[in-house]
């Protein structure tokens, strides 16, 4: 039998594996999505994480009620839920871990590197609709957290230039977000 949208629901709940291959194929981006968001920190957990939620659709998948919600809704509060336990469970098993007996494999300097450089590409994938110009100021106004005076005296931009730009960097940065919020 061909799994559709129609039917894979009736089949996960006659245990047809092919409807969970059918999920996997079409809420496995969703899913990972939200797995990669919780547990940003915990890469080595996550497929664990998601092995997790998809044994724990085809378990509960009687508890779902297409009157109360959509598919893609319960799978992402499923998911949400899962991975909220694995934080936990990753935080008591942390908690109870002996200190003499934890060996720390990266050296905090690499660490902070690592960091560091996800956190410049995030930032620059961000400020990528910006004009240059606009994006150094951000840098300098955010991330460096120099004050208006400074700048100004540094770029030669009077006060309200400054202040002209950032505000109009803001509503392009606002527009981008409105526009990846209706695509998700």
């Amino acid at each position: 039998m061909k799994i559709t949208e129609e039917n894979f629901i009736l089949q996960l709940k006659n245990r047809n594996e092919k409807a969970l291959e059918y999920v996997i194929d079409h809420y496995g981006g969703l899913i990972q999505a939200i797995v990669k968001k919780h547990l940003y920190n915990l890469k080595s957990h996550q497929e664990e994480c998601i092995n997790d939620i998809l044994l724990g659709i085809w378990n509960n998948i009687y508890s779902f009620n297409e009157n109360k919600s959509t598919f893609k809704n319960w799978i992402g509060a499923i998911s949400k839920y899962k991975t909220i336990d694995f934080r936990r469970k990753y935080l008591r098993d942390l908690k109870n871990q002996n200190i003499d007996y934890v060996e720390i494999s990266i050296e905090d300097s690499t660490l902070k590197e690592m960091t560091q450089e996800e956190l410049n590409k995030d930032l620059d994938e961000l400020l990528n609709c910006l004009k240059d110009e606009d994006k150094k100021l951000f840098l300098k106004l955010y991330v460096k957290e120099q004050e208006v005076d400074e700048i100004s005296k540094e770029t030669g931009l009077k006060r309200d230039v400054i202040y002209n730009r950032i505000s109009r960097g803001k509503k392009k940065l606002k527009k981008m977000f409105h526009i990846i919020e209706s695509r998700g």
